[in-house]
């Protein structure tokens, strides 16, 4: 194969999160395979896609997009709403709002889980109060 269809086909956007975590480095991918679980665990009913080239799960609108990157592990969109969670978030998030989670570190599974579980509980509310004020 020629050197420059290669160089096009390595840089092609993933088609599914499961092409994505593949293209990860091993070490990287039994966590990103973690987060995946996490997240279809607390919205059994998210749809699953790749979207601006990242694994990402909607449920009534965005709920969550994760990233691999060289040094961390990044979660999107910044989480706000939960005084407690925002507390614990607080260490990792980067500059706009967005969490990094070091790759030197532990994962904090637990606290991914509990920022599905409100990113889950606020698009379904959401939804439901854009429901009653279309009823109107």
């Amino acid at each position: 194969m020629h050197a420059d269809r290669l160089t096009a086909v390595a840089r092609r956007a993933p088609e599914t999160i499961g092409d994505y975590i593949a293209r990860c480095p091993p070490n990287v991918r039994s966590r990103l395979e973690r987060i995946r679980r996490i997240i279809r665990r607390a919205a059994p009913d998210a749809e699953e896609k790749i979207s601006y080239k990242i694994p990402t799960f909607t449920l009534n609108g965005v709920l969550l997009h994760f990233a691999a990157f060289t040094n961390h592990i990044g979660l999107f969109p910044p989480v706000r709403g939960d005084a407690r969670i925002e507390k614990a978030i607080a260490r990792f998030a980067g500059p706009k709002g967005n969490l990094r989670f070091p790759l030197d570190e532990p994962m904090p599974y637990d606290l991914i889980e509990r920022i599905a579980e409100l990113r889950v509980k606020q698009n379904r509310a959401k939804t439901s109060a854009s429901k009653k004020r279309r009823r109107r």
